[in-house]
């Protein structure tokens, strides 16, 4: 089954496409089909902007789409930034400037307060007018500083302390198990299982 992926995000696309390689779909680029769509990602919750991307998507092109919205919720910021995640520290923010403001409001928080998550949303729109959302998250705590090579967005700042890594040190394999988007793209998969989507 061809699925459109709907992502500009390099990271993710890669890291969707290791997560889904053994379920036979295959999944497209909106880039090698040459399309682009204007989505105001406006929505109030994580689930409320994938469906946004995904619908989109699935009507300009007719193709099955899938698109994610996730984010970092920090409890010491009232779960800022949440769906403000991409661009906390402005519109055209790099990773570089979100991490920086991150850890600059942060910088007096001691450790023992400084919990948060990565929480993913995934909807599916499929030709036939189904509609799939799922959504999951991962617990970590935002280091002090930056950690690590891999990954993109928040993953340097990103620690797991069941691993002692952060997402950024993490190796892609234990990232891909335990990360939100891959538990996301889990409950997707079962999903699509029961559907006899996959199998």
């Amino acid at each position: 089954m061809q699925v459109l992926l709907a992502t500009k995000n390099q990271g993710k696309i890669t890291e969707v496409k290791e997560i889904l390689r053994d379920t036979g779909i295959e999944l497209v680029d909106i880039k090698s089909l040459n399309v682009d769509v204007s989505v105001a990602e406006d929505g109030k919750t994580f689930e409320e902007n994938a469906l946004k991307k995904a619908y989109a998507y699935h009507v300009a092109t007719g193709l099955p789409c899938m698109a994610d919205d996730s984010g970092l919720e920090v409890d010491c910021l009232n779960g800022e930034p949440g769906v403000y995640t991409a661009r906390y520290a402005g519109e055209k923010a790099t990773d570089k400037d979100n991490i920086a403001k991150l850890l600059y409001e942060m910088r007096s928080v001691p450790r023992e307060n400084r919990s948060a998550r990565f929480v993913c949303a995934i909807a599916l729109v499929l030709t036939d007018g189904t509609v799939i959302i799922t959504k999951a998250s991962c617990e970590g705590i935002i280091a002090f500083e930056e950690r690590g090579n891999g990954g993109f967005g928040y993953d340097p700042v990103f620690y797991v302390p069941e691993y002692k890594k952060t997402f950024a040190e993490l190796d892609e394999e234990v990232k891909n198990h335990i990360s939100h988007r891959a538990k996301a793209l889990a409950k997707m998969k079962r999903y699509l299982e029961k559907l006899g989507v996959i199998v």
